[in-house]
């Protein structure tokens, strides 16, 4: 079996691929594009894609595709179209599970960098402009005790609100799209977005991304959060409306936010770069050597269940 590794890899992923597989690991960090794919689709008899390769309708139209897997590095796939890839025969995998600890620290690492003014305090210390501790210096907002609203309850915005509830002793909301039964955690599910956003004083989005939730959190979302509202997007950068964001930041009508993620990435726009009250991370929320490893190897298991003719774990759409 040739398989196509779309990204570098972490030296003890490569090892474990190298030694099941005959593959090819690019050596750029730039996504496929639609060209780039449907090419690999005709030449692989596998391939690990991850974030941003272009895998939409067109690139499974031509014909005759080689392609019999596609075990995405990742638990997100809306850069890959599901539909067009089943009906071309195409299966699909995904990488959950691996990837929930390192993504809800994230989002607990943002909150608390965004409600304390870390990344501002951070380029104060650093600038040399500093002139010493006063009373009212850069005050920011206390965490402990408040009420944090959870967009997404599946198995990361449960580990969020594990860590917020009983770390910080927050009232935990949610909302979600199907209605759940009683969580672990102490909390109470929402009947829609602005509801929560209204009782909140965080709100921390954990959606899968999609059409299914592009600009969710709408200007009327952010209206409702309110000018002390903090909002933190460790999701996917389209799941809200980035210029509806740039306005009610830029207009005071919330208090800040927190970015993992944006929605043309690496495209991060000039009015949030200028913004002292948003913290920019760089879609770090897996980003730790052996959780990078993990995912690969995830995507491993896939890819050999497949080799072996056995069920594959998992396999989305």
């Amino acid at each position: 079996m040739k398989l196509l590794v779309t990204r570098p890899m972490t030296q003890a992923a490569e090892a474990a691929i190298a030694g099941r597989f005959d593959t090819r690991f690019r050596d750029s960090n730039t996504p496929l594009t639609q060209d780039q794919a449907a090419a690999a689709l005709a030449e692989y008899d596998l391939i690990m894609p991850t974030l941003g390769d272009a895998f939409s309708a067109p690139a499974f139209a031509a014909a005759p595709l080689r392609t019999k897997l596609l075990a995405n590095f990742g638990v997100g796939f809306n850069h890959i179209d599901i539909a067009a890839a089943t009906a071309a025969g195409v299966a699909v995998t995904n990488t959950p599970g691996v990837v929930t600890d390192a993504t809800a620290d994230l989002a607990v690492t943002l909150l608390m960098m965004t409600a304390r003014r870390a990344g501002e305090g951070e380029r104060l210390a650093r600038s040399g402009q500093w002139d010493g501790w006063n009373p009212t210096q850069m005050l920011g907002t206390h965490v402990t005790g408040k009420t944090a609203g959870i967009v997404g309850m599946g198995r990361i915005g449960r580990a969020i609100a594990q860590r917020l509830h009983f770390g910080f002793g927050m009232e935990i909301l949610f909302y979600n799209r199907s209605v759940l039964p009683p969580l672990q955690v102490p909390s109470r599910q929402m009947g829609s977005l602005t509801e929560l956003m209204a009782l909140c004083d965080f709100v921390i989005l954990a959606v899968p991304g999609g059409s299914g939730t592009r600009h969710l959190v709408s200007g009327e979302a952010l209206a409702a959060l309110g000018p002390d509202g903090i909002l933190i997007n460790i999701a996917r950068g389209d799941v809200i409306d980035e210029g509806a964001l740039i306005a009610a930041l830029s207009a005071g009508r919330i208090r800040a936010a927190g970015l993992d993620v944006y929605a043309e990435e690496p495209l991060i726009p000039a009015e949030l770069r200028a913004m002292e009250n948003v913290v920019l991370l760089p879609h770090l929320g897996t980003a730790a050597e052996e959780v990078r490893t993990a995912m690969a190897l995830r995507a491993l298991a896939n890819l050999t269940a497949f080799t072996e003719g056995a069920t594959l774990p998992d396999l989305v759409g």
